[in-house]
């Protein structure tokens, strides 16, 4: 988050240099409503965990999953997801920018990254269909006025959309990490697609609390299920009616100068308005992005998937001529072979070990169904079954994702994980009979019991139990590494290391907090240890033995 606060006070000063005209323009925008039935609905609370209006309603399941359905024009699903999600987007938004508090303590700094924001998004409205700033302004009607002093409602949850885009475009942020497969033909069962992926990303626990299965059934286009939070209106995974499945995966991205159209709100596009990869690749090129993003687009009448890769200055479309596609953080289309980012990406980070796991994976598993790829994504270990420790990123399951989701297309079905992790039972649902025209309305949860995939018993362990108190105590730690002069209890650390001993970076932060405490012994051991381990990127472990050389230069 250092890097973050360097790079916004560098670009902060373009704010003075580049009229503030567009910026006023970008603050005060509206979108179009005149065609659209403004009136707020009525919401019939139920209990604390069901609410309805007509046939839109919210219900938790008992899987503490949100099931939200909603249908209508634009501006009348924004108000309906607003209105029934009020106290959740309440919560949300509070989570989410208390998180940027913690990251930027400093509201001097915060008044400098609020002036940033609004520069950076000045041209965001301009890349968006009004269909979806209608939608996003009805939802905006919802949110709580505690924070108008970063932006009026509309415009914050428009920022909010753009929100993955701006972290990864700024500092490459390391919250997404993503691994997921597509498989057909020899590879399955039944020669029918199947896909599965995890979405790595991560805001605190807090923000992955309240997952919401979104269904929508627009007046215009097609009925499509995505699984997100509260207020989230665009795809980051979803499936419509027709078969169409869309996933993303972050790639290596340059800094751009603006902000343009959101990744989700591509992905909510082509969902809504493709039933083909051809169609999807048609909407993909017309649009301008402003990171570098891998959509994994599936489709039931094409019986495949591919990938599509797109960046602010190249375009690629990636096939296989076989019947497995496994993606993770890189690219792999013609068009980026010579990317430099790209082959940096590969080289550096953990994309290309998460690769080869799930290709290993696949390969120890001839024929895959939603079981076997459910217990994939679940995958904890490393190359050749090795022990990586709990919470690394090499991992296909790094303990952090908020959701995981397995696409049958040609069926209508998709299983989404439930908490913790990847590790709750996996619901079930049938796009086929949530978007029947014939079917009744029922304030019920629709998963379908007989195809949930069971809980893992990995989260009853006590490997499990001891993961998460070393989560805990990592906090503390970090701390310790920021504020040097803050008092720490240096006995803390044996007990810190034993909790996860085969992670690297426990012995790593243990080895800093000893140098920084002048205990040179110890922290030559600690950072000798962790050079042992499986360290997750190139550049780690690079630092981690400058630390040593340091370290035994002070011992001389």
């Amino acid at each position: 988050m250092k890097r973050l606060n360097l790079k916004i006070l560098v670009f902060s000063t373009l704010i003075f240099v580049f009229g503030s005209c567009g910026m006023r323009k970008s603050v005060n925008h509206r979108p179009d409503l005149t065609n659209y039935n403004a009136d707020r609905p009525k919401v019939e609370s139920h209990n604390d965990s069901l609410f309805s209006s007509g046939v839109n309603y919210l219900t938790k399941n008992k899987y503490q999953q949100w099931e939200l359905y909603i249908q209508g024009d634009p501006l009348e699903r924004g108000l309906l997801a607003g209105a029934l999600m009020d106290s959740l987007l309440y919560k949300q938004e509070h989570v989410f920018f208390d998180k940027i508090k913690d990251f930027v303590p400093s509201e001097r700094k915060q008044k400098r990254l609020r002036k940033f924001l609004q520069w950076y998004n000045r041209k965001l409205y301009k890349h968006v269909a009004e269909e979806y700033k209608a939608e996003i302004y009805g939802l905006s009607r919802y949110v709580p006025e505690t924070y108008n002093y970063i932006a009026p409602p509309y415009i914050r949850s428009l920022y909010l959309h753009g929100a993955h885009d701006i972290g990864h475009a700024l500092v490459d942020l390391a919250m997404i990490g993503c691994t997921s497969t597509a498989l057909w033909g020899d590879q399955t069962p039944d020669g029918e697609l199947i896909i599965g992926r995890n979405l790595d990303f991560y805001a605190g626990d807090e923000f992955a609390e309240e997952k919401v299965i979104l269904f929508i059934h627009p007046d215009e286009g097609i009925p499509f299920v995505s699984v997100g939070w509260p207020g989230m209106l665009g795809v980051v995974s979803g499936m419509n009616k027709e078969g169409l499945t869309i996933t993303m995966n972050a790639g290596k991205s340059k800094i751009p100068l603006t902000a343009k159209k959101p990744i989700s709100i591509l992905a909510r596009e082509i969902l809504q308005y493709a039933s083909t990869i051809d169609e999807a690749i048609a909407i993909a090129a017309e649009s301008e992005v402003f990171v570098s993003e891998a959509l994994m687009v599936g489709s039931a009448k094409d019986n495949k998937a591919v990938l599509i890769e797109m960046s602010p200055d190249n375009f690629g479309v990636y096939e296989v001529n076989n019947s497995r596609l496994v993606c993770s953080n890189h690219f792999q289309s013609e068009p980026y072979q010579k990317d430099k980012r790209n082959n940096k990406a590969i080289e550096e980070s953990h994309s290309l070990y998460r690769y080869q796991r799930m290709t290993e994976l696949l390969d120890e598993t001839p024929k895959v169904d939603y079981l076997e790829m459910a217990e994939i994504l679940r995958d904890k270990e490393g190359l050749n079954d090795i022990e990586l420790g709990y919470g690394n990123e090499k991992a296909l399951n790094q303990l952090l994702g908020h959701h995981a989701v397995i696409f049958k297309p040609a069926k209508g079905q998709i299983w989404i994980s439930s908490h913790p992790y990847q590790l709750g039972a996996f619901t079930a649902y049938d796009l086929n009979e949530i978007f029947d025209d014939n079917r009744t309305t029922q304030y019920i949860p629709q998963y379908i019991d007989s195809l949930t995939v069971p809980e893992d018993e990995f989260q009853y362990s006590q490997a499990f139990a001891d993961y998460e108190a070393y989560r805990k105590l990592d906090r503390i730690i970090d701390k310790a590494m920021v504020d040097e002069e803050e008092a720490f209890d240096l006995n803390l650390l044996p007990k810190y290391r034993a909790l996860n001993p085969e992670l690297w970076i426990v012995h790593y932060k243990a080895g800093q907090i000893y140098y920084n405490a002048e205990m040179y012994e110890e922290a030559k051991s600690s950072f000798e240890l962790a050079l042992q381990k499986e360290i997750t990127t190139l550049p780690d472990a690079k630092y981690i033995e400058k630390m040593l050389r340091k370290t035994n230069k002070k011992l001389k």
